[in-house]
Formats: C-alpha cells, sequence, structure tokens
C-alpha cells in the first residue's frame, strides 16, 4: 500500500513539473483594475529565453493607459519612450496629449533560473471599456528572445501578452 502510495505521489509530481514550464508564462501580479483609477503594474518575468538570462524586458503601453510612470530597479538600466496619444486624457485637471509609449529596463542579468518583477504605475482612461487590457512585453536575451505579444485572448495562445481585466467602477462612473 505505502509502495502504491509512493509511485502515485512520484508520477503526480513528475506530472506536475512536467507541466509547470507550459503555464510559464509573463504575467501580472493584480489580474483585475478598475476603469478611470490608477493601477500599480507588477509585470512577473518567470524565466529568461530557453537557457539564456534576460538582459532587457520592454514594455508596449497601450492606449488608454496614461501618466505612466515606471519604477528604477537595482542593476537594470530605466529609459522610456515617449510620443503623442491618440487621444487627450485628464490627469487631475490638466489635459495630456502624450507620454509614455514603452517602458524599457536593459542591462540587467535574470537568469533563466530566477524569477523578476518589473513595476509601473498609470491611470486607465474614463473612456475604456470594460473587458481584457494587454500590456505586451518582450525579453530580450544574448541569441533571441520572447515575445509576449498575442492579444487575441486565444486560450491556447503560446506568447499570451500579460492581461488583466477591466472592470467598471462602482455605480458605473469612470471617476
Amino acid at each position: 500500500m505505502i509502495r502504491t502510495f509512493a509511485r502515485a505521489a512520484l508520477a503526480a509530481t513528475t506530472l506536475v513539473a512536467l507541466a509547470v514550464p507550459a503555464f510559464a508564462h509573463v504575467t501580472l501580479e493584480t489580474q483585475e483594475a478598475t476603469i478611470g483609477k490608477s493601477y500599480k503594474a507588477v509585470v512577473r518575468v518567470p524565466h529568461g529565453c530557453g537557457t539564456e538570462a534576460t538582459h532587457t524586458v520592454r514594455v508596449q503601453i497601450p492606449e488608454g493607459f496614461f501618466a505612466v510612470k515606471p519604477m528604477p530597479k537595482a542593476g537594470w538600466e530605466l529609459e522610456t519612450v515617449t510620443g503623442p496619444y491618440e487621444n487627450a486624457y485628464d490627469n487631475h485637471g490638466t489635459k495630456v496629449t502624450e507620454g509614455v509609449k514603452e517602458i524599457v529596463w536593459s542591462g540587467g542579468n535574470l537568469k533563466n533560473e530566477w524569477y523578476d518583477e518589473f513595476v509601473f504605475r498609470g491611470t486607465f482612461a474614463g473612456s475604456l471599456e470594460a473587458g481584457t487590457f494587454y500590456f505586451p512585453t518582450i525579453q530580450e536575451c544574448a541569441t533571441g528572445e520572447e515575445a509576449w505579444l498575442d492579444t487575441t485572448g486565444a486560450e491556447n495562445a503560446e506568447m499570451p501578452a500579460p492581461s488583466l481585466k477591466l472592470v467598471p467602477a462602482e455605480g458605473g462612473h469612470s471617476h
């Protein structure tokens, strides 16, 4: 009886260990946000590119997420790519028409066996609709990259972009 249980436990452990890499996607820590409110994004990077260390992480900032401020990260250089927005947004009484379109952390050394997080904050526009919102992300390594760009929402997507569910503010108002 004990041997049978031990064999079953070993088989289950092996199955779980083999299945984990299939779920090792770049994800957001907080899976839900409110339209018209600020949001702290924590992008979780669970591995490198194959066996290589990640040296650069790029997060694309889609239209509708504005007033973006990335958090510096020890051991990494930080830069932002800015540009015009398609729409103007109200940022506490100030009209903003341009801002961060991409955040780039580079010069790091996130080994494949390690895990790390990359943080930024911003505000979801009150004009956005409820549903899935994506932050396409690219990991760059010495000889390749992991491009988490799929925004189709397909359940079997190989390289899904980190996403969250946008929900209306209580009472249906954005602010």
